[in-house]
């Protein structure tokens, strides 16, 4: 059983119903929505199709809704600007004429605030490099550091500038809208700077009453400064490396991406490695070494998941990407972990019981944990301990919480009904196992719960054999 789980991102490529099955057969734990590109009436449409295609296939597949943010962009050019080294290139804000050969408009009229002379302005994923020299009334004026073509709508990194954007714009406001309508199970911020962005993201979803969880998006220095802040305020974190890679020194990313991982599990947070990690699949049916090894140092180090972004929504192998992860994550997650788990910090009596089950499933043979869970909690606080070889089936009569911990390292999530007789609840659990293959006789069971002594909630961890 794999215990790091696969995110797939939809797009032109996956969107047919027998592309989506073969998806879930494969592997893929959750989908992702990327809003920069996804148009409302084609989300409207897909997710019903994949809450049926989930409930017939009998998978928790969950949904995550990923948000534009405060993106700065150029604008539409009539044909691409071709840029050498040395070359002047004028960015205009609120549609100013331009007065240079080479020029551009940019869709946030704060840049001229924002930037100062001899600040460094990244195009189309850094590939562009620019140097501010000089501001004027309307426009900034650059000179061009490293040569590339220029198109229309590029992504603008502004690296060490704290930009005045609001964390949620206007059309993510939208987004959400339209995700809590359809019940998506998460919701990513992208761009997050500060843990109060987080906060008035929540404060929007209680409005709604949707309970879907909160991904920050690492993808900027002032993020990464302030990690811990991030990990308390968001429910999980996402280590988006294409914006992070360009806004940091590319030496650092690996260093980062490890301290990432490292704190989320020892404050108790789902982590997500995302960003290129099968770029090369977009267009060949293999991958490169180099992307084999990036994939196992992230299972190595027990990120909960990895991301595909291009590879499955506009590339030409989807599905067998899904497979190469697979087959990856299997293979690493046999050979051992990091061991970050060790440093867990426990802050509760609840978090105490759960790491003595883990003690215990680690010292047993052919041990499998069974957790039973009203809201994830219980189960989440058995993953973020990664136990070393036992399987973790979360039992729970919410559907919503199945779907969200399918992002939860090592989970496998089922929906059962509880009775008011914690033993019969057991039973229909052990049940359910051994109907699916799941357990085989003589398996030892380590089942964690709570039972009612009246007005009172006692935690218990019991030992079971299989039948």
């Amino acid at each position: 059983m794999r215990k790091t789980k696969i995110i797939c991102t939809l797009g032109p490529a996956t969107e047919q119903t027998d592309v989506l099955r073969q998806l879930i057969q494969k592997g893929a734990d959750v989908f992702r929505l990327n809003m920069s590109h996804a148009e409302h009436a084609w989300v409207s449409e897909i997710v019903p199709r994949i809450r049926q295609l989930a409930q017939e296939m009998g998978q928790p597949v969950g949904l995550l809704l990923d948000t534009q943010g405060p993106a700065i962009r150029t604008g539409d050019l009539k044909t691409d600007l071709h840029l050498n080294s040395g070359d002047i290139l004028e960015l205009t804000v609120g549609g100013a004429k331009g007065e240079e050969p080479y020029s551009v408009d940019v869709n946030y009229g704060g840049l001229l605030n924002d930037v100062s002379v001899g600040d460094t302005i990244l195009m189309d994923n850094g590939l562009i490099r620019l140097v501010v020299l000089e501001k004027r009334e309307d426009r900034v004026l650059c000179k061009a550091i490293t040569p590339g073509t220029l198109g229309s709508r590029r992504h603008i990194n502004l690296p060490g500038v704290y930009v005045n954007l609001p964390p949620l714009t206007e059309k993510d406001l939208a987004d959400i809208s339209l995700g809590t309508e359809l019940g998506v199970d998460f919701v990513a911020l992208s761009f997050v700077r500060q843990k109060s962005d987080l906060d008035q993201l929540r404060t929007v979803l209680a409005e709604k009453k949707s309970k879907a969880l909160i991904i920050a998006k690492i993808e900027d220095r002032l993020a990464v400064q302030s990690i811990d802040d991030m990990i308390e305020g968001a429910d999980a974190i996402m280590i988006a490396r294409g914006d992070l890679g360009v806004e940091c020194p590319m030496e650092e990313l690996p260093i980062i991406q490890r301290r990432i991982v490292k704190h989320c599990i020892r404050l108790g947070k789902p982590v997500i490695v995302a960003t290129q990690m099968l770029e090369s699949m977009i267009t060949n049916p293999l991958p490169t070494r180099a992307e084999i090894t990036d994939v196992a140092n992230a299972v190595f180090e027990q990120a909960d998941a990895i991301m595909l972004s291009s590879e499955t929504s506009v590339g030409r192998y989807p599905v067998e990407c899904v497979e190469v992860l697979n087959r990856v994550a299997l293979r690493i997650e046999r050979s051992g972990g990091a061991g970050y788990a060790k440093s867990v910090g426990l802050k509760d009596a609840r978090q105490k019981t759960v790491a003595s089950a883990v003690v215990l499933a680690n010292s047993l043979q052919r041990a499998k944990i069974i957790v039973f869970t009203r809201y994830g909690t219980m189960a989440r606080n058995v993953s973020n301990l990664r136990p070393e070889n036992a399987p973790i089936f979360a039992f729970t009569p919410g559907e919503e919480v199945r779907r969200q911990l399918a992002i939860c390292w090592g989970v496998y999530p089922v929906r059962i009904g509880f009775t008011g007789d914690p033993n019969v609840t057991i039973e229909a659990a052990e049940k359910f196992l051994r109907e699916a293959n799941l357990t085989t006789p003589g398996d030892q069971l380590v089942i964690i719960s709570d039972v009612r002594a009246g007005e009172d909630r006692i935690d218990s961890v019991q030992l079971r054999t299989a039948k």
